[in-house]
């Protein structure tokens, strides 16, 4: 795996990215950043530090799967770490084997850096070779489409 580094400055308050950026207070703030990456994205559980969340989508079948994973650490408005440990494939979770062994105990962290009244968010995410360039390309679209929703809020 490789780190990757996305870095955005947001013209919003750090309270105001932080919360749409996980869709806190409404959860179709989460939707529509991450929706570049799934059109379906979406969250099942808690942000809270330790607890289990998945990001979930359907495929162009309609088959509902993602990633299971735990939050390492949430520090509001500052610090956010998931920790990836395995797949849903509909509603079974696989944690071990061939297909989650290349990426297992991946990280995806965000920090959240106030500067005067913008908020630089640094993503820092770990990336397996065959996802680097969808990743490259991606990303930096999602984060601009956050910067739209958290600017207009």
């Amino acid at each position: 795996m490789e780190k990757k580094q996305y870095i955005i400055e947001i013209n919003a308050p750090v309270e105001n990215v932080f919360d749409t950026m996980l869709g806190l207070s409404d959860k179709s703030t989460y939707e529509q950043w991450t929706a570049l990456f799934n059109p379906t994205s979406t969250y099942e559980g808690s942000w809270e530090k330790g607890q289990k969340i998945y990001f979930i989508g359907t495929d162009d079948k309609g088959n509902r799967g993602g990633m299971v994973a735990r939050i390492a650490e949430n520090i509001p408005n500052e610090f956010i770490s998931i920790q990836h440990y395995g797949i849903l494939d509909g509603d079974k979770e696989i944690t071990a084997g061939p297909q989650v062994e290349q990426w297992a105990g991946g990280h995806e962290n965000y920090r959240f850096e106030k500067i005067g009244k913008k908020t630089r968010v640094i993503v820092e995410v770990d990336i397996t070779d065959e996802h680097l360039a969808y990743f490259d390309s991606t990303y930096p679209k999602a984060l601009e489409k956050l910067k739209q929703i958290a600017e207009t809020d």
